[in-house]
């Protein structure tokens, strides 16, 4: 076939892939002092913008700064955060440009600089419904108090394992999932903070919503196998122009047509990673400044007055739905602690109604009598948003229990509130997606070499043909486009190689088994190994806070 054009193949060995050969894409690039000196640049100038950023928002408080121990912590929590976005880009990224490189399509060192700002765009662009996503699977009495040292612990313990594994799959060239890496972390955390307070380790995370987002990233692989694999034998059938078929010859760039569906397939994949996978980052981001600065984070100051107003309204129509279920019993004292029970155990007891009954009203009350949300009190803000948080958490899981009886008119009312709390709750500053836009936009040029080569060379026994990159990249930006949609976090890295595995075996081109298998080992290894690392970590840091 193409063998002639491209170079000599290996024999038909599980281990062998492609030779390298005169047809293989320049993967070295160009370095110079200069690129180390503007990669170095932009970092240092992304940091200040976050330092600047974060000084103009407390600034706006009105709040007198008497200690900048807090901030010491902000800025080492927030460089983790952003170091793991950073290495995210090129761990997971590296998926997206492979396809364009191997087929030539683009220089490799244009292809990462490409996809980089597409990731960017990505970034800024997104919902924020995966980044609260992810928050929702933390314990919900470390996020009431994140800005204690149990919640550093927490913050610090999921980062850091998270980039321990990333950085160690990256350096075997081995595409694993820093989505997958980042939920194990936070199951981690939620099983050793249960089991330090003496409970279940079950007991520790919300498994609904872990289950939930578990077969999201079980099945996203299977579907970019099966997918890639259907769409390009429709594309066979479709498209009878044999150029779309063949591999590259030698290093020529592919016919106009064909290069311009490679790079717009590589577009979409790049913008949509940074669409779901930056968020991941976000939400963490933003328990931090909650825990760290709460008077400028913790409640959304920038929601208009008109907001306020329909809160009000939907507040009211909440609080008599849940009281007619509370119809009998009364409520004596501080309703936080059953409210709290429920949330953490899901199970309704005798005065999880009144209770929840009694903290609505007094977050109207709060509510009503600050006017706004931007007129809250420094000393009040934190108590506020707890409230708010708790509410939210608790309204969720009422909605989704089977058990308890509420009427559509009902579910509704009880979602309008919920909206309007996380509307202030729930929200991200311009200043975060820019911040994580540019960590997940450099790490995308910086150390994608690695996971290029895998995805390019060792997949297949053959080639890459132009229509299986193609293919490949249409399921991965059509997958992850849709999560995104859902708020469900998926992994670039799963879809994508398994949509490269998937064209492959539809194409009879053969696959290198042994690569095969040390992905699915990464597969496998990564959430117990995440889960052990965070949680070994947490025990550490909960000590040391």
């Amino acid at each position: 076939m193409a063998g002639s054009a491209a170079g000599s193949y290996a024999p038909n060995r599980d281990h062998a892939g492609p030779e390298p050969h005169h047809g293989r894409p320049n993967l070295d690039g160009h370095r110079s002092i200069l690129t180390a000196v503007l990669l170095t640049g932009a970092i240092a100038a992304a940091l200040a913008y976050v330092a600047y950023s974060i000084y103009l928002d407390v600034d706006a408080t009105g709040v007198h700064v008497t200690t900048y121990l807090p901030y010491i912590l902000l800025f080492v929590a927030l460089v983790i955060a952003l170091g793991f976005e950073f290495v995210n880009g090129f761990h997971d990224t590296a998926n997206a440009v492979a396809t364009v490189i191997y087929t030539h399509s683009l220089p490799a060192n244009v292809a990462v600089v490409w996809s980089g700002f597409f990731n960017f765009l990505g970034v800024l662009l997104s919902s924020g419904a995966v980044a609260f996503g992810i928050v929702s699977l933390l314990p919900v009495e470390l996020i009431l108090q994140v800005g204690s040292g149990a919640g550093f612990a927490m913050v610090f313990a999921l980062l850091i394992a998270a980039i321990i594994w990333n950085l160690g799959t990256w350096y075997f060239g081995l595409p694993a999932s820093s989505s997958h890496t980042l939920i194990g972390s936070i199951i981690g955390v939620g099983v050793a903070n249960a089991l330090l307070h003496g409970r279940s380790g079950t007991s520790g995370v919300d498994w609904s919503k872990a289950t939930e987002i578990g077969w999201s990233l079980l099945l996203s692989p299977v579907f970019g196998f099966m997918a890639a694999g259907a769409l390009l034998l429709v594309l066979r059938f479709l498209v009878r122009n044999p150029a779309l078929y063949a591999e590259p010859k030698g290093k020529e760039p592919p016919p106009l047509w064909i290069r311009g569906l490679l790079i717009a397939t590589c577009t979409g994949v790049s913008f949509a990673h940074g669409s779901n996978d930056g968020q991941k980052g976000m939400g963490l981001i933003m328990l931090i400044l909650i825990g760290t600065v709460p008077t400028a984070y913790a409640l959304n100051r920038a929601l208009p007055d008109s907001s306020v107003a329909q809160f009000r309204q939907a507040s009211q129509a909440a609080s008599e739905v849940v009281a007619q279920k509370a119809a009998g019993y009364s409520v004596i004292g501080d309703p936080r602690p059953a409210v709290t029970a429920y949330v953490a155990a899901r199970k309704i007891e005798g005065g999880t109604y009144p209770s929840l009954s009694v903290l609505i009203r007094q977050i109207g009350e709060q509510v009503d009598r600050y006017g706004t949300l931007a007129k809250v009190p420094a000393e009040a803000v934190g108590n506020t948003r707890n409230d708010m948080y708790l509410a939210s958490e608790a309204i969720r899981f009422l909605m989704k229990d089977k058990e308890n009886e509420l009427s559509p008119a009902e579910v509704g009312t009880l979602n309008a509130y919920k909206k309007g709390l996380d509307e202030a709750t729930r929200f991200i500053p311009t200043w975060v997606k820019v911040a994580v836009a540019i960590a997940l936009g450099l790490g995308t040029m910086v150390g994608w070499k690695r996971i290029v080569i895998t995805v390019g060379e060792k997949i297949g026994k053959t080639h890459l043909t132009y229509a299986q990159g193609a293919s490949a990249e249409l399921v991965a930006a059509g997958t992850i486009g849709a999560a995104d949609m859902f708020g469900l976090p998926v992994s670039t890295t799963h879809v994508l190689s398994s949509g490269v595995a998937g064209t492959m075996a539809a194409n009879r081109s053969g696959l290198q088994l042994a690569t095969l298998r040390n992905l699915a080992m990464a597969w496998i290894l990564t959430l117990p190994v995440a889960m052990l690392l965070s949680g070994t970590l947490y025990v550490i840091f909960s000590r040391l806070f």
